[in-house]
């Protein structure tokens, strides 16, 4: 067996670039920039007002009496001049009129018939948004990111309507085992239904793959090698099942008959998780076995398989990142293997550090437990027993 950040650090020298593509913003949500984007335009495009109010030239005091001129409004400015004592009608978002350097808003204003007196307590604010002060033309969105939703909107202002990003990684998955079924089939007395194919498909479609699912195979090489033929073609072959040391478990050997597999090390000092592979195709393709077992197989999609993703489609630091945090209850001592232990994650103490709180209950077999946690508390290898209170590190789920 090898150490958890032994195996990542190999899983990882697995990735290659899966390319990149020009799509238009409409479809760049939750996909990886792989070159930077550049603003076409300054924002705003002009001076512009932040308030609704009056704009005028100078700094006049309290008292001081404005002609109103004209009006600007978003969309359609003031085409004249605001000279002294004269003022403009103005809205927020709308051009500043030529001439005018200030807006007086509206609160501080008493209208009468042809203009407004400044009120006695005025807000001194210039209340102005210059050219260029959100973005210039020629500032950049670097890359590589993830484009969320609020990089979205700073491209569209830019006026950027394409961006380069990563190709969606190919992944295919590849559940084993006579004794499952899916959900909704009839299923004997012996028989499961399979789930870690649906929380892994989810989780690898977050991180941007596109996920394509093979029929359940069967345990028996000449058909599992069949299924596995159909796997050509893709970028990753994820297999559920079938990695560990039972007489049925042929994965390995079905993938190497079938698609040259060449493994880059199989079995990790970590719990649940212990079962895993990983390796290469004839073709170059990666592969990732992950254990049957549901909680093994969600935990290992966590350390490695989306870490994997990631780096396929160039994100620098892909390896999932710890948090520190407070035991919430005592825990016993750790054996030689790393311990990813199902937990929630309880409101901070006085030193701002959340409390982690691990499940009495960590048999890895019980998906129910996994759905109420929301952290992983990360127990490494023979750490000694800690206190309430100790020191924590955790992965948010």
């Amino acid at each position: 067996m090898i150490p958890v950040e032994e195996a990542l650090r190999r899983v990882l020298d697995l990735a290659r670039p899966v390319g990149d593509e020009r799509v238009g913003l409409r479809s760049a949500a939750g996909r990886v920039l792989r070159a930077a984007a550049t603003a076409r335009l300054d924002q705003p495009p002009f001076d512009a007002s932040a308030m609704d109010g009056y704009a005028v030239r100078g700094d006049p005091g309290p008292g001081a009496r404005f002609s109103l001129i004209g009006a600007s409004r978003a969309g359609l400015g003031f085409a004249g001049t605001v000279g002294p004592g004269e003022a403009v009608r103005i809205f927020t978002g709308a051009p500043m009129p030529e001439g005018a350097d200030r807006v007086i808003i509206q609160e501080d204003a008493d209208p009468d018939a042809t203009g407004f007196v400044l009120r006695e307590n005025a807000d001194r604010g210039r209340h102005v948004r210059p050219r260029g002060g959100d973005f210039a033309v020629g500032d950049v969105v670097d890359a590589p990111r993830r484009l969320r939703p609020a990089d979205l909107a700073l491209l569209a202002a830019m006026d950027v309507p394409e961006v380069t990003v990563a190709r969606r990684p190919d992944v295919v998955i590849l559940s084993t085992g006579d004794e499952l079924v899916m959900p909704g089939e009839a299923r004997g007395a012996d028989q499961i239904v399979a789930s870690n194919l649906f929380a892994i498909a989810a989780m690898a479609e977050a991180e941007g793959a596109s996920v394509r699912i093979l029929p359940i195979a069967p345990d028996d090489p000449e058909r599992l090698g069949a299924l596995f033929a159909r796997t050509r073609g893709t970028d990753l072959v994820v297999s559920i099942g079938g990695a560990s040391v039972g007489e049925h478990d042929l994965v390995a050997a079905s993938a190497t008959a079938a698609r040259g597999f060449v493994p880059a090390f199989w079995k990790i000092a970590m719990r649940p998780g212990k079962p895993l592979m990983a390796g290469r195709l004839e073709d170059g393709a990666m592969m990732l076995g992950l254990p049957g077992n549901p909680v093994s197989a969600i935990v290992c999609t966590i350390l490695f398989l989306l870490p994997l993703v990631r780096a396929m489609q160039g994100l620098a630091d892909p390896a999932p990142r710890l948090h520190a945090g407070r035991l919430a209850r005592g825990v016993e001592a750790n054996g030689p293997r790393a311990h990813y232990m199902r937990a929630r994650i309880l409101p901070p103490g006085s030193d701002g550090l959340p409390r982690i709180e691990p499940f009495a209950d960590q048999d890895s077999a019980r998906l129910r437990v996994l759905s109420a946690a929301d952290a992983l508390l990360v127990r490494p290898a023979h750490a000694p027993a800690s206190e309430a209170g100790s020191d924590a590190v955790f992965l948010p789920l």
